[in-house]
């Protein structure tokens, strides 16, 4: 009778569906996916950073992004989830930060210094805001959801220029553009270009003209 061998779980799962060959080959690929975020989270100074297969970091010298998926801020507890498509690209200064769920679609391209966010800092309306006092410390002040923030869904192109501010609880339409130094607290239609403080659509591409027309 053969001795079971004493092997991880993941390990035991490949060999019991998978040739050795392609099990060893599967369980390289893996560690040297697991090296590469290893070092990388060295790095770019990111602890915790996990980059799954297919996934590249270029310019590094010059990477800039602040991403948080905050799980506990003093005494409370959250399950954020930040869920990002291929093909994203992010330019300098860009900062995400989630307590709840963050969206982002294929081929989304932000800007410099884009702030996005599902939460805000304290409440400040309504009957719960006696709990933020303007003469408490500005770190006593809870974050509270605003809601979920999606953008370039269903797979489309998203545009988010320069400083940019977006809080949700929101939708960025596929193939729309945020005008820079917007701040956006509604919806964005699909194929729309959004601007101004209160962002608002401006303009929609159509597609019969394959022109920006204004609205």
């Amino acid at each position: 009778m053969k001795s079971k061998l004493n092997l991880p779980n993941n390990i035991n799962r490949l060999l019991l569906s998978e040739t050795p060959l392609w099990a060893g080959w599967i369980g390289l690929c893996n560690l040297g996916s697991k090296v590469k975020s290893m070092c990388l989270s060295r790095l770019l100074n990111a602890p915790g950073l996990h980059l799954g297969p297919g996934c590249v970091v270029r310019g590094s010298k010059f990477i800039h992004l602040w991403m948080e998926a905050i799980a506990t801020y003093r005494t409370q507890q959250f399950r954020p989830g930040i869920e990002i498509g291929d093909d994203v690209s992010f330019s300098e200064g860009v900062h995400i930060t989630c307590i709840d769920r963050i969206s982002i679609g294929r081929g989304v391209l932000f800007g410099s210094r884009v702030y996005v966010s599902d939460h805000n800092h304290g409440i400040y309306k309504g009957p719960l805001q006696k709990g933020t006092s303007a003469e408490s410390p500005a770190r006593a002040a809870h974050p509270t959801k605003t809601g979920g923030r999606r953008c370039g869904r269903d797979r489309g192109l998203c545009v988010d220029w320069d400083n940019a501010v977006i809080i949700g609880p929101i939708t960025i339409g596929r193939g729309s553009i945020v005008g820079a130094n917007s701040v956006v607290r509604a919806d964005v239609p699909e194929f729309a270009m959004g601007g101004g403080i209160p962002a608002r659509a401006l303009k929609r591409f159509e597609q019969a003209t394959g022109q920006w027309e204004k609205l």
